[in-house]
């Protein structure tokens, strides 16, 4: 198998012991990504909404990382605090998803990482 690590430098780093994506055979796995401004450390000022931009910003700066971008990303797993921001991911997501949709999943977890309200994966085909 072929596999490469991937990792951006306008992305934040890892949390933990992760890369922040890896590429093999022609897929890209991206590890969740967190709300957090890789410039400042510190998470998107504002709500929800800021937080989602700041995540599929990020998703995007790995994607383009390893030579991909949303177009080529088949499955997306978001992560809520709470699913009443439902409504709020699709009108964020709509901005960087076109057709046809990648296949979703979200789910309403009872904690995120740092306190988030978001994260996010993607998994990216060439």
């Amino acid at each position: 198998m072929s596999k490469r690590v991937i990792s951006s430098p306008l992305a934040p780093a890892a949390v933990g012991p992760y890369s922040q994506a890896v590429e093999a055979n022609g897929t890209l796995y991206v590890s969740g990504q967190l709300p957090i401004d890789a410039k400042t450390g510190e998470f998107a000022v504002g709500g929800v909404r800021e937080q989602m931009v700041q995540v599929f910003t990020n998703l995007k700066y790995v994607l383009e990382e390893a030579g991909y971008d949303f177009s080529n990303v088949v499955k997306t797993t978001v992560y809520l605090q709470n699913m009443s921001d439902f409504g709020t991911l699709n009108e964020v997501y709509s901005q960087y998803f076109t057709e046809p949709y990648p296949a979703r999943v979200a789910y309403q977890v009872a904690a995120l990482p740092k306190g988030a309200l978001v994260e996010a994966d993607v998994i990216a085909v060439k």
